[in-house]
């Protein structure tokens, strides 16, 4: 939207990712815990959480596309039709261009990357907890520990070599959405305590990422670290009872965070079009 106000804005959906790692993780270690694992209903719940909006959104975008976009500009976006109903859309877009140029305000559909990343968590994650469950959760937890530090040494290595593949893949994406998954992990393991401290630092974290942050800052990279780690001490120790649990549970940003999804694939489209 331009707002030189909110230049850090982007940063939302690394917050997206951190919350849906400690989210399936939950949902993944409960189920296996209870021995109710069954992966037809963890992708039937992911299909009925995210399939009927996104189906949505791109039938709204028809019209619009037929009737304001030159020829060339249609035949980019029926391509990314297809790239985003097989949730490979980061992919398309990473060839194509990236994600800050202007020439990206001009396709609909670019912010659906991020969704191809989730997409391919699910694919990847359910998987590999499934058949690693029997070697216990300590063991689990190492490795995850590991698979996310080799995604962030990627990701440092990348925005200085690869900086549009690091922006849109999943291998340099992946240690943020595992970061939720260690989240998980820890409470799930110990009881944690509620800790005004931390979850005021973790909020202020992520608050400063929003105003300070740019498109001039390498991303992701170690730096992406402020907003993930900010996100990470809410999750852990931003229980009822905090500043920040009352702040995060008043009804407007709640009222936010249950239509945040479909404002979120329908902002694109708006700003595009117009």
């Amino acid at each position: 939207a331009e707002f030189a106000l909110f230049n850090g804005g982007f940063i939302g959906v690394d917050i997206f990712f951190v919350i849906s790692g400690y989210l399936i993780t939950s949902i993944l270690i409960n189920d296996l815990d209870k021995n109710n694992f069954k992966f037809t209903h963890f992708f039937e719940k992911r299909i009925r959480r995210i399939l009927p909006t996104l189906i949505f959104v791109v039938i709204v975008c028809l019209p619009f596309a037929w009737f304001l976009m030159n020829p060339i500009q249609l035949n980019n976006f029926g391509k990314s039709l297809l790239a985003v109903i097989f949730f490979v859309s980061n992919f398309f877009f990473w060839k194509e261009s990236s994600y800050f140029e202007i020439a990206s305000g001009e396709k609909p559909l670019i912010h659906t990357w991020s969704l191809a990343v989730e997409e391919q968590y699910y694919l990847f994650f359910p998987f590999f907890l499934f058949f690693l469950w029997k070697f216990g959760k300590n063991k689990i937890f190492i490795i995850v520990i590991i698979l996310s530090a080799l995604s962030l040494f990627l990701s440092e290595w990348g925005w200085r070599n690869r900086p549009d593949a690091n922006f849109y893949l999943t291998p340099t994406r992946i240690w943020e959405i595992l970061f939720g998954s260690i989240a998980c992990f820890i409470s799930y393991a110990k009881k944690i305590k509620k800790n005004e401290f931390f979850s005021i630092v973790g909020f202020i974290l992520v608050i400063l990422s929003i105003f300070l942050f740019n498109d001039d800052y390498p991303h992701p990279s170690i730096l992406t670290t402020i907003p993930v780690v900010g996100v990470v001490l809410i999750i852990l120790f931003g229980a009822k009872g905090t500043i920040t649990n009352k702040i995060l549970s008043n009804k407007f940003f709640v009222n936010i965070g249950i239509i945040s999804y479909s404002a979120y694939l329908l902002h694109q489209p708006i700003f595009t079009f117009t």
